[in-house]
Order: C-alpha cells, then structure tokens, then sequence
C-alpha cells in the first residue's frame, strides 16, 4: 500500500475519470438501477431496499477481496521461480501484481479530479451565459437547476465540491486505512447507493431509506475528518466553532461539516430551499454572509481542496509504511 496509493492518486490527479475507460462505478450504477426496477414495487420496499443494498456491499468488498486474494497466491507462486541463463540466474524476487491492482483499484475509487474540473467548467460556462451554467451545474448535482440564479449555481457547485471532498477523496482513503481496498471499493458501493436511491421523495423515502443510514454512519467520522483537515490547511483554527455550530445546519448529518469549512473559509453562505425532483426541501443556512460568489473564489476551493487531499495521501501513506516497518 505504501507505493499502490501514491500512484493510484498520481493516476486520479492525470486522469480522472476518462470517458474513454470503463468505470466500475458504472457498473455499480446499473447493478443498483436494475435491482431498482426488480424491487421498489409492491409491500415490504424498505425491507426489499435493505437486502439489495446489503448485498451490493457485500458483493463489492468480496469480489475485491477475491481478485486481490488470487493475485496474492499468483505472487508469492512466481516469487518461487527461478530463471537460468549461461552466466547468471535471475530470480523474481518480488511480484508487483499485487500493487498494480490495488494502484489501479484506489484510482477508481478516487474522484478528486474529475470533480475539480467539473466545477471549474461550471464557472467557465457561467461566465458566458446563465443558462449555460444551469446545464453545467445539473451534471453534479441532484437538485432541479433551472430557475437558479447566477449565485445559486456557484453556490451549488462549491457546495458539491466540499462534500465531493468528504465523498469522493477523504472518506475512501479513511476506509482504505480501516479495511484495505476492499473496504474502500465497498464504500464507493456504498455512496453509489445514496446517490443514487438514498432520497427522501416518494419513490425512494422507503426503498432507499437503508442506503441513505448505510451512507450515513460510514461517512460520520470522515467528513468531519475532512472539515478540520480544511482548517488546518487553510491556517484557520479560529474557524472551528463556526463549523461545529454550522456543520449541523444541514438535511444529512455529515455533508454540513465540509460545506461549513468552506464556507468559513470564503466568507460565504451556503444551503437554503432547493427543488429536488419537484420537491421543495427547505434546508438551512450555513453561514450568514450572502455575498456574491466569484471565479477568485471556486480557484481558492479549488486549491483547498488540493491541500486536503495531499495531506490525507501522505498521512495514509506514512501509517502504513509504519505499519510494514513494525
């Protein structure tokens, strides 16, 4: 793991997702929507939405399991054999099977950058129309963007930004420590499901109540791990307070806590009502300065983002090498 995370997250920061490679969170995404289809229908939906989402996890940590399991046996197999030539005998001392796969695994579950430019695009098309901005924003977020002004668009996408840092970097870096990379491809299930089913609107407030608790308590501890790593980062321990008191402000009980950072950070406020899916959820405030959102601003999210996840990759990757020196 000391050398598999440092290259997984080079790949993240070079290539983020590219259309080009088969993701397997899309497969996540189809598993999820075909049991979806199967399953929310009829009595018991809670209970039916229960047993797909436990299955899917599990599905996911055992199959990585498995794989990595198998590449473990093919190495320490190949570390066996011996190769001759005339003058001299090579050895396989060491197989590298085993980190390439996890390197490769932990840039799948890593999703820094693609975040990072999406957000970016989002201001870039805002800055040559509204409606553009609307469109591009629509692609990170769950809520209804077509009657949000110019500021909620900003707002939107710095808020996805914070708590795709919790999501989508921190808290798979903080499973990967708990349970190895199984224990991180399960989280990226794990989120996949709250994304996707873990609404409160009336298809998914039963089906896809399992999914949202699941995600829940195994995003707890790391997102608020996220918002004292953006304290740190940004020199701000005065801030700490307003997060405590404004990490609560919030419909989940942990998105709030990486939003509010950010939020201290620029001086800004975010949440309020929003539309998802024609619903009207009034959430509440974090912060009370509802001041304009500039480009100036999403650049310095951007690089506080940055910040945090480099030191998240080097603290992780210090306990493990004290780990393998122990």
């Amino acid at each position: 793991m000391v050398f598999s995370l440092p290259i997984g997250y080079i790949l993240d920061l070079l290539l983020g997702d590219p259309a080009w490679l088969p993701h397997p969170v899309v497969g996540f995404g189809k598993m999820i929507g075909c049991g979806e289809r199967w399953l929310n229908r009829g009595k018991y939906r809670m209970w039916k939405g229960a047993l797909l989402a436990l299955f899917l996890i599990a599905f996911a940590y055992l199959i990585t399991y498995f794989l990595l399991s198998k590449l473990s046996i093919i190495c320490s197999t190949l570390s066996l054999c011996t190769f001759r030539s005339k003058n001299c005998q090579l050895s396989i001392i060491n197989c590298q099977l085993s980190t390439i796969a996890e390197a490769i695994l932990i840039f799948f579950c890593l999703a820094g950058t693609t975040l990072i430019r999406e957000v970016k695009a989002v201001f870039l098309a805002l800055d040559r129309s509204l409606e553009e901005g609307r469109r591009q924003v629509a692609r990170i977020v769950g809520r209804d963007t077509s009657e949000l002004s110019a500021q909620e668009v900003r707002t939107a996408a710095l808020e996805t930004l914070a708590e795709n840092l919790s999501d989508g970097v921190i808290a798979p870096l903080f499973w990967l420590v708990i349970l190895g990379v199984p224990g991180m491809v399960a989280y990226k299930m794990v989120n996949t499901l709250d994304s996707m089913i873990g609404y409160r609107t009336e298809r998914y407030k039963d089906f896809g109540c399992w999914a949202a608790r699941i995600d829940d308590v195994a995003n707890y501890i790391p997102a608020r791990l996220t918002a004292l790593l953006m304290i740190i980062v940004n020199f701000q321990l005065s801030t700490f307070n307003f997060v405590w008191k404004n990490g609560r402000n919030h419909a989940s009980p942990n998105s709030g806590y990486p939003e509010a950072a950010l939020a201290a950070i620029l001086d800004c406020r975010f949440g309020g009502p929003h539309y998802y899916f024609g619903e009207l959820f009034d959430k509440p405030y974090i912060g009370t300065n509802d001041r304009e959102l500039t480009t100036d601003d999403m650049y310095r999210a951007v690089r506080i983002n940055r910040c945090t996840e480099v030191i998240m990759v080097v603290l992780v990757t210090a306990l493990f090498w004290f780990v393998m020196k122990e």
